[in-house]
């Protein structure tokens, strides 16, 4: 089964602050974190079940599971819904932030 794959404008939010935090510093990798970035969330067009649940999933009234990419400092956690055949990005987090809390998303 193929799902589709959205991006919610939250998660876009994110990925456009680091990507802006990346060209500051570096324009090539930046560029090269984007693309990499947008191909890997586009595999969870086939069995997205594979990844495991985020920490964070029991503070949603959905099961949330966490897609990674990128390596050693600079590794993103993917946060996504499944609903129906359809994939939602809701959030894109630095492993170095702290996990959210039912506070976090309640302010959202």
């Amino acid at each position: 089964m193929t799902f589709q794959v959205e991006i919610t404008p939250m998660a876009e939010a994110q990925i456009e602050q680091a990507y802006r935090w990346y060209r500051e510093r570096n324009p090539e990798f930046a560029d090269r974190w984007f693309r990499g970035l947008m191909n890997t969330i586009a595999t969870l067009q086939e069995k997205p079940q594979r990844c495991s649940l985020a920490v964070e999933h029991e503070i949603f009234p959905e099961e949330v599971r966490q897609l990674l990419y990128g390596k050693a400092k600079n590794v993103y956690r993917v946060l996504f819904a499944i609903r129906d055949n359809t994939v939602y990005a809701l959030y894109v987090r630095h492993s170095a932030q702290t996990a959210l809390t039912l506070h976090d998303i309640e302010d959202l």
